[in-house]
């Protein structure tokens, strides 16, 4: 029988991955929050909200091909440790900025696309460290409580940057700064039993090669590019501070515990998973879990009250969380290690545009029909596209289990 759930913490190099995890993706997610609400407060402006979506995404599409060699190359959880050392520079600066009233929005925009650069470089080696930290037959499990630690910063961090906030935003950018640069010094001290081997000379193919193994794997393309439209039509992330201002009529705390919500439902989600993982029709419920999110983005938009919205998202959050598990699964567990960290940077960037592209869209569309609209418009499109999706790609909807043989 499988190991306990609790086993995978007591693999020292996952438990230190793990709470690094939760240090930087709570910092991040800290930082957010402070960040929406500065840009709305100065601006007003819902087109604003989706420019930091796309200032944060642009650097993701123009790194991607060298990050992803790169974690092949190198020693993926040094890279993690130093792009975690950058975030936290970034939000020393804004902490600075804000303290001495020269913080502009185009300040703002531009430590944006830093973070976003770190990020381009940190989310596929984060990535593609995990298999490395536990025996394979535990990785399934690992996902899920990777998912965990993801969920929780998503929980602590909206919260605690809403109340921070509330207390001065100078405070909220300092905290975030400090647990960015603890999430460094715990990456720092990971001992993977496989790190970045391959070190062929570097050329286009070697560079490109993720696209070419991809496009030979419908199961990963299939998994990648449902996330990417499903998630870049469904996003309402961005749009948060014009329902909790303006729909909602709460201030910085319920725009944190709106952020939070979809993390609490995640939070659920995962800690089932990783006790219950999933056995049968693997296929079919990722399908069944995309749909739902697009459900419950479009009551999400309908809802006039803070309990129903947060009940929407946490529903949205639970259901993302069983699609993260299964696609990461699926990805992981059909990519040899020598192309890990190439695949992970292509998955980075298909979640970087489908949620910074994403809340950038939400901002355009709201900017022109307003944010109940654009969120309506989003659920509905997140809807068709798993309906399509289950169509163009027959394999990846007949899984029936994640360990299964596959060519």
């Amino acid at each position: 029988m499988p190991a306990p759930a609790p086993a995978i913490l007591r693999h020292p190099p996952f438990a230190l991955f793990w709470f690094a995890r939760v240090g930087s993706t709570a910092a991040y997610h800290l930082q957010a929050v402070a960040i929406g609400w500065q840009v709305y407060a100065l601006t007003g402006s819902a087109l604003d909200l989706g420019l930091i979506g796309l200032v944060q995404f642009l650097p993701v599409v123009g790194l991607t091909f060298v990050a992803g060699p790169l974690a092949d190359r190198y020693d993926r959880k040094t890279i993690a440790s130093l792009c975690q050392l950058v975030h936290g520079a970034c939000a020393a600066l804004l902490t600075a900025g804000t303290l001495g009233g020269w913080l502009t929005v185009e300040g703002i925009f531009a430590l944006v696309a830093v973070v976003g650069a770190a990020r381009a470089f940190e989310s596929p080696t984060m990535a593609a460290l995990v298999p490395g930290l536990v025996p394979p037959g535990l990785l399934p499990r690992a996902t899920a409580w990777s998912a965990s630690a993801n969920q929780t910063a998503q929980i602590v961090g909206p919260a605690l940057g809403g109340l921070l906030y509330g207390v001065a935003p100078a405070v909220a950018f300092a905290t975030a700064a400090a647990l960015f640069w603890s999430a460094a010094l715990l990456s720092a001290l990971i001992r993977a039993a496989r790190a970045g081997t391959a070190r062929a000379p570097v050329t286009l193919k070697s560079l490109f090669g993720g696209i070419g193994f991809v496009r030979g794997q419908p199961i990963i393309l299939g998994t990648l590019s449902l996330d990417l439209f499903a998630v870049l039509l469904g996003g309402a992330v961005a749009l948060l501070p014009i329902f909790a201002r303006d729909i909602l009529g709460t201030g910085p705390w319920g725009l944190g515990l709106l952020r939070a919500s979809p993390a609490v439902g995640a939070l659920c989600m995962s800690v089932w998973l990783a006790h219950h993982p999933l056995k049968h029709r693997v296929g079919r419920t990722l399908f069944g879990v995309v749909i739902l999110f697009g459900l419950a983005t479009m009551v999400f938009g309908l809802s006039t009250s803070l309990p129903l919205s947060m009940a929407a998202l946490a529903t949205l959050g639970a259901a993302d969380v069983v699609s993260v598990v299964i696609r990461f699964s699926l990805v992981q567990l059909n990519t040899p290690d020598d192309m890990r960290g190439r695949v992970s940077a292509l998955n980075a960037l298909f979640v970087g545009t489908s949620n910074q592209l994403g809340d950038f869209e939400s901002g355009v569309v709201a900017a022109l029909l307003g944010a109940v609209p654009a969120v309506l418009i989003g659920g509905a499109g997140t809807i068709v596209v798993a309906l399509l999706w289950m169509a163009l790609f027959p394999t990846l909807r007949r899984i029936d289990r994640l360990t299964e043989e596959r060519p």
